[in-house]
């Protein structure tokens, strides 16, 4: 089918295309299919013409309507580039304060000149940019002044920095130990001390290793970079932080134009030590400080250079052509370098060769020791500070405290009866009053030593002691009431095998001459600084009268003991205002149950805590007290927050296996509950004398010194301040807790005598002026002129050749132990003394660890201008690449695996 209609179709075709051949002729092909070629040709022509028309005007219409009008690219750019720029205004305001404004803002642009402007001129001259970097460093400074002002800076200044340098200062000195303690392996001992020094600190850290910025420039800029771009994202507004080339430049500037030049030039130890000298400088030098200087120097350089300036200075002399009496004073000049060359080249060939001697051994084995007497001894502070060491090894402590405390006893009632006698002139009668106070002084004594209840007893004739209680019972005190006692306590002492003959022999003697100089003099020369200090007061708290054999209360009975703060109030007596705690006690008896109420002020709390960790030194681990504030401690939220404290205070105290744990504490406790007035602990004349600070019982070599001292030192700023800085200085800690106590009391009497009772308002208020718009003003324009001189950036100052710094160094230190006073000396010791100075002098010669300080000191700085951007968690991430971390966390991993093992 369907192959007859396919031949249909092509038969129908073909004759159709027969038939047009046979009608139009060949030629007809060509012709329809030129028409049909013109017909399409000339339809598009008129479509494109009829479009093109209609789109014009078109457009025409909508120019005028909502388009905008359209310009070339290049032209376009060419024509914004001609236009002139808008003023940007700048408002030159920053501080508030036009005496800190106008050096700042010549700071700004200085920094800009020297910085950006010399190499953007080159690019172009168009100054909307530095404009716009202009306003945002002037909107940063705005923020950061605006943040300054509200920020409380007395704890930074008064607390936090000195912390973080005694905690510098700690580490370096156990860095040091570490040092001796391995001897001669090392072969660079700096680089090996610094490796140390950032180790201690990691333990001590627990968080934080700071070598890495320390030691590595790199390391160190990047550093900088991340904190400034942190600072600029907290101070700029967040249109002018996302400008990332305006931000990367401001950051540079910040990072590298002026942080990291300044960081450089601090931590200097050749600035650092001519800073020192420049501090120093009214002061003449002295020859013998000189010399001991180069007789204890460790450094071959030091000593090198020294002996090439003497050299220098004898070839000088002997040129000279003189006659006369000139010559005789240059003989002398030329004997002394020539003794100084001598001293130089001994101490060299000892250091190279390796053989250094301990004088102290030294002394002990084999040399003639010269002999200190008994009475000197005993008004000496440093000689008696080793011999109470010694008389406590030996058991015979409670004759010397016997004997110091008749002696604070003496000072007392000459200087009370001295009172009483010009009273009684000016018609005044308080007679009864004032022996009153002698009468319990003199008891006081008699109790703590002589009585039978006395632990331990001063063992006396007790004929003796028999007479003084009769003369106590019948007869008015007098100065000289216990003379006859204490002359044959000291006859004891200086005779008795045990005692004083005995310490002649010991190590401790030895060392007691090395610290009062005398090792090679055999003189004694403490005798000529008088009198010494005398002691008004027992010594020591261990030596007071012990309650064990007065303790009736039996255990069963202290287990039924419950007792808690119900209630705080303020009180107002006289003027002064305190605050007082009411205790509920509840106790019940076999047979009975008693409740009543007590009330006690913080200062009751603070004497029964030093009471009991006297006599039971295993409650200081485990008791806390809470400790004082200073300002605004009468704020009901810190009142409540202090009785909290204080009810967990009590609720540890009286834990069963607290009381089983020390059996005689039971009477302690009662005494302090009971619903009495609570009496001090050691009585009227004792209390005249300031407490022992606490001991500190966590390990100095794995904690900072951020904690208060001591209550009572913590309520004092400058006491405070003073004594941690010559405990970490003078290692205190190590020697007894009497001339601790004796150093503190001398503190006291020198602020007292100085500032009088407002101190702390003076160190707030010196706070005040330091951060003053006049002070700020002025810190500003010594950095402008040390940058800046004259207007001018500073050139680079060349490092000064080797020898000039260590010349440098040996002045310094010559400096520094020359203007130490020479009480100080007597106090502590002359050795200690030494010691103290050189190693703070030490920890300034290395620049890394000096870069360290400056960082710690910038770090709490921003962490007290914002308290609210977790700094601290910041540090701890940028500081996180520290090799020395990983170490320290590698080792915990390693002591951690065993135990984690076994479970």
């Amino acid at each position: 089918m369907l192959a007859e209609t396919s031949l249909s179709i092509w038969g129908w075709g073909s004759l159709g295309l027969v038939l047009f051949l046979v009608t139009f002729g060949p030629f007809a092909i060509f012709y329809f299919a030129f028409y049909i070629l013109c017909f399409v040709g000339g339809g598009f022509v008129v479509t494109f013409l009829f479009g093109k028309s209609n789109s014009e005007k078109y457009l025409e219409q909508c120019e005028h309507s909502f388009l905008p009008c359209t310009s070339v690219g290049i032209p376009k750019c060419v024509e914004e580039m001609k236009r002139e720029a808008r003023p940007i205004k700048i408002d030159r305001r920053l501080t508030g304060a036009n005496i800190i404004d106008e050096p700042l803002q010549q700071v700004i642009q200085f920094s800009l000149r020297d910085y950006v402007q010399y190499w953007y001129y080159t690019l172009s001259d168009d100054e909307s940019f530095l404009l716009e970097i202009r306003q945002a460093l002037q909107y940063a400074l705005v923020q950061f002044s605006a943040r300054s002002k509200e920020t409380d800076w007395q704890p930074y200044f008064t607390t936090r920095l000195v912390d973080d340098f005694g905690t510098h200062l700690r580490v370096f000195r156990k860095a040091q130990q570490r040092i001796a303690e391995k001897g001669d392996q090392l072969k660079d001992q700096a680089e090996e001390l610094v490796d140390t020094f950032f180790e201690v600190e990691v333990e001590m850290e627990k968080e934080v290793c700071r070598d890495l910025v320390c030691t590595s420039p790199k390391d160190e800029e990047g550093f900088l970079r991340d904190l400034c771009e942190v600072l600029l994202y907290i101070l700029l507004p967040p249109g002018d932080f996302q400008n990332k080339i305006m931000r990367y430049f401001v950051r540079e500037i910040l990072s590298r134009g002026i942080l990291l030049p300044l960081i450089n030039q601090l931590s200097d130890p050749d600035y650092i030590n001519q800073y020192v000298i420049w501090m120093i400088r009214d002061s003449n030098c002295n020859y013998e400080a000189f010399m001991n200087i180069i007789k204890l120097s460790d450094n071959i350089g030091e000593l090198e250079a020294v002996k090439d300036k003497a050299s220098e200075e004898l070839q000088y002399l002997r040129s000279l052509d003189t006659a006369g009496d000139d010559i005789n004073t240059i003989k002398n000049q030329i004997n002394s370098l020539l003794y100084v060359i001598k001293v130089c080249d001994s101490r060299i060939q000892r250091l190279q060769s390796g053989k250094e001697i301990d004088t102290v051994k030294l002394a002990a084995n084999f040399g003639k020791l010269c002999t200190v007497p008994l009475d000197h001894i005993l008004v000496d502070n440093v000689a008696l500070q080793f011999f109470m060491d010694y008389m406590q090894q030996t058991g015979g402590q409670a004759h010397l405290f016997f004997w110091m405390t008749v002696e604070g006893y003496r000072v007392t009632a000459q200087q009370q009866l001295e009172v009483l006698q010009s009273r009684q002139k000016d018609g005044k009668h308080q007679t009864n009053q004032t022996k009153g106070l002698l009468r319990a002084a003199a008891f006081g004594v008699y109790e703590q030593y002589l009585s039978e209840k006395a632990s331990p007893r001063v063992n006396i004739d007790d004929n003796l002691v028999a007479k003084l209680a009769e003369t106590l019972n019948h007869e008015d005190p007098t100065p000289e009431i216990f003379d006859d006692i204490q002359r044959k306590v000291y006859e004891l002492m200086l005779r008795d095998e045990r005692f004083y003959p005995s310490f002649k022999q010991n190590v401790l003697y030895v060392r007691m001459l090395a610290e009062l100089d005398m090792l090679k003099d055999p003189s004694f020369r403490g005798s000529d600084d008088g009198e010494g200090e005398s002691f008004n007061g027992s010594p020591t708290g261990s030596i007071n009268l012990s309650l064990d054999d007065l303790s009736n209360v039996p255990l069963d009975e202290t287990l039924q003991l419950h007792a808690y703060i119900s209630d705080t109030g303020v009180c107002n007596d006289h003027g002064k205002t305190y605050a007082l705690y009411a205790i509920t006690v509840h106790r019940r008896n076999p047979n009975s149950e008693e409740t009543w109420k007590t009330y006690r002020r913080y200062s009751d709390f603070h004497d029964f805590h030093m009471r009991i960790t006297e006599q039971f030194e295993n409650l200081a681990n485990i008791l806390k007290l809470p400790g004082k504030k200073t300002f605004n401690n009468m704020d009901r939220e810190f009142l409540e927050k202090r009785k909290k404290d204080l009810n967990a205070y009590l609720q540890l105290l009286l834990n069963p296996e607290m009381m089983k744990a020390s059996p005689a504490l039971a009477h302690y406790v009662y005494d302090f509950l009971e619903n009495k007035a609570y009496s001090k602990g050691k009585g009227d004349f004792a209390r005249k004398v300031p407490p022992l600070i606490q001991k500190t019982y966590s390990d100095p070599d794995h904690c900072r010194v951020a904690a208060p001292i001591d209550d009572n030192v913590d309520d004092n700023i400058p006491l405070r301040v003073m004594l941690l800085l010559m405990d970490e200085v003078f290692d205190l800690k190590e020697r007894n807790q009497w001339l601790r106590r004796n150093i503190k009391n001398l503190l006291q009497q020198l602020i007292r005598a100085t500032y009088g009772d407002t101190i702390n308002r003076k160190i707030v208020d010196h706070v005040d002026w330091m951060t003053s718009p006049e002070q700020v003003a002025d810190a500003v324009k010594r950095f402008r002129d040390a940058f800046w001189p004259n207007g001018i950036l500073a050139e680079a100052v060349p490092r000064r050749d080797k020898a000039i710094r260590m010349r440098t160094r040996v002045a310094g230190k010559t400096k520094l132990l020359e203007v130490m006073p020479d009480e100080l000396k007597h106090i502590i010791g002359a050795e200690t003394t030494r010691k103290g100075i050189l190693r703070v002098f030490e920890m300034f010669q290395h620049s890394q660890l000096n870069k360290r300080m400056v960082y710690v000191f910038l770090e709490r700085f921003l962490e007290t201008l914002f308290p609210q951007n977790k700094f601290p968690e910041l540090f701890s991430k940028l500081h996180s690449r520290s090799k020395q971390m990983q170490r320290y966390k590698q080792r915990l991993l390693s002591t951690q695996a065993p135990s984690l093992q076994k479970r």
